[in-house]
């Protein structure tokens, strides 16, 4: 882990930006981290803890995965992730699709129509309650026009090592550890199954996947940002889960010192963290 470490940083340090991640080796419950604890944009890598705050209230049948939902004009005004801000209003999907949906392609409109059922404070307290002490979240959407140095607070935050616990629990409840999962997150093991599925089913794949083998595992949710771009997932060998990443790159300046886009880098940096630790874990 040591010798992992040292790489990590280095690839994090030979950027003009700041990278920070909280990593965990998942058979040896080895952990490391850089700026673990510090806040920083969360963008929509925080809808893993949408999704599993909605799943609570199925669980506790608050809430139906069958129930209708509408896919109205009001929710597709300025909106700039997903697909459902194209198609016709007045489409009815069931909540379980928006919820699938606001993870595999970060869609917007139905990230809308999964908060509007749930309520903004009481998924706060949610959060510190099962431990996610750094993060916080804000509009149903991020507010347009948000300037590239914008305070972390004006928008949802979140830190790497918060994301790494929910995803830590996730995987701990699928796989029936029934203190991760009723105590903490309050759902079944079945729910917490559905949401580690949900999370493999993820659609973008250029960060924490991009650079590991064709069809490797991963369960992740991604995240982009005014000021960067982020990711956090749990990536496995065959179906054996072998480390858990969350990474978040912050201060992504529009072009590089080469003149390439900020943003491939960001890309890049994530998915050679990810390499790394494939490379250096569970072979």
């Amino acid at each position: 882990m040591d010798a992992l470490v040292e790489r990590l940083h280095a690839i994090c340090d030979a950027q003009p930006f700041r990278t920070s991640w909280y990593l965990k080796d998942l058979a040896t419950g080895r952990e490391a981290d850089r700026d673990g604890d510090v806040p920083v944009p969360s963008a929509s890598v925080r809808k893993t803890s949408i999704m599993m705050a909605a799943l609570r209230a199925v669980h506790e049948g608050r809430l139906r995965l069958d129930e209708p939902c509408t896919i109205e004009a009001r929710l597709q005004k300025d909106v700039m992730s997903g697909t459902y801000r194209y198609m016709t209003p007045g489409c009815v999907i069931p909540l379980r699709d928006a919820i699938v949906n606001m993870i595999i392609t970060s869609d917007n409109v139905c990230t809308q129509i999964v908060l509007e059922r749930l309520d903004t404070e009481a998924l706060n307290a949610w959060c510190r309650g099962i431990g996610m002490a750094h993060t916080r979240h804000g509009p149903k959407i991020p507010p347009l026009g948000l300037a590239y140095d914008h305070p972390v607070e004006q928008t949802a935050f979140t830190t790497p090592r918060d994301q790494g616990l929910l995803l830590d629990l996730i995987l701990r409840g699928a796989q029936g550890d029934a203190a991760a999962a009723a105590e903490r997150l309050g759902c079944s093991e079945a729910l917490c199954r559905l949401g580690l599925d949900i999370l493999t089913w993820q659609q973008h794949r250029t960060m924490i996947p991009a650079l590991l083998p064709y069809a490797t595992k991963v369960a992740n949710k991604t995240g982009r940002g005014r000021r960067g771009r982020m990711d956090a997932g749990i990536v496995f060998r065959g179906e054996r889960p072998a480390y858990l990443l969350a990474a978040f790159t912050d201060f992504v300046p529009e072009t590089m010192p080469d003149g390439l886009p900020g943003h491939a880098a960001a890309f890049a940096t994530i998915a050679r963290l990810s390499r790394a630790c494939w490379e250096a874990i569970g072979a």
